[in-house]
């Protein structure tokens, strides 16, 4: 098991609702799970606990077989990828250089990175059609390609789970292909996923499981076939909406009626 999380609740402050009540969840090796929940629910949250940047009031978080709280910072970082919303720079590197990055709790905070982890930064920016940006300044990009940077950056890593914030959020329309396309080939090579995002067609498209979290903290979780109902998304986003069987397509897609 990756995570297992059990019983996790958080909150900002003593005086705050809890963001998170009673949460459990599980993620198997090479699984994808999309949570799913209205503006403020708290899905960010929630990847920020998982990914040990913030710590819970109570329950408990297994990352790997070992608690959470347990692992130094060092120990997280090789085993779980983040992928942000939104990044702002610091200093001025080279799309290469941050890339690469990615490789710094393999090589320590004195180690210089060696060529084979020169060579997996450019396997895996030719893997997302990425060289082209090797580089240019990671300053001077569109917003979109940071944001595939960025997922360049997690996965050269090779953690065992990658969590996405909205990693599509900021992308046009054929990148937000290209990037589902990746998660899925990411699973399907056995790295477990963890992505949040706001449109149900992306669940429905990656399949796996699915989480819905609410405005009280709580969260459902099953497979996205059972979990992402009709009745279900109406209720997260308060607007009409149908669960269709595509022939065309051989799956089933979440679409709004005419406006």
């Amino acid at each position: 098991m990756i995570y297992d999380i059990k019983n996790l609740t958080f909150s900002y402050s003593a005086a705050d609702r809890n963001v998170l009540d009673g949460v459990n969840l599980s993620l198997g090796e090479g699984e994808i799970l999309c949570i799913l929940g209205p503006n403020g629910a708290g899905k960010t949250t929630l990847l920020n606990c998982m990914a040990g940047l913030l710590k819970a009031e109570s329950g408990d978080i297994e990352l790997c077989g070992n608690k959470l709280s347990s692992l130094k910072e060092k120990d997280i970082a090789r085993l779980v990828g983040f992928v942000p919303q939104l990044h702002t720079p610091a200093f001025d590197y080279t799309a290469f250089d941050f890339v690469l990055m990615g490789r710094a709790p393999e090589t320590g905070m004195f180690g210089r990175p060696s060529e084979e982890d020169e060579k997996m930064v450019m396997d895996v920016l030719e893997s997302m059609n990425l060289v082209h940006l090797a580089n240019k300044s990671y300053m001077n990009i569109s917003g979109g390609e940071r944001q595939q940077l960025l997922i360049a950056r997690a996965i050269v890593r090779e953690p065992k789970v990658v969590l996405f914030d909205e990693p599509v959020a900021h992308l046009d329309y054929g990148n937000q292909q290209r990037v589902l396309e990746l998660v899925k080939s990411m699973a399907g090579k056995g790295l477990s996923v963890v992505i949040t995002t706001h449109n149900p067609d992306h669940a429905l498209l990656l399949g796996g499981k699915a989480a819905i979290v609410d405005r009280q903290g709580k969260i459902i979780q099953g497979d996205s076939d059972e979990i992402l109902t009709e009745e279900a998304l109406k209720k997260i986003y308060d607007t009409d909406l149908r669960i269709m069987w595509i022939e065309e397509l051989g799956r089933k897609a979440c679409l709004v009626p005419e406006l």
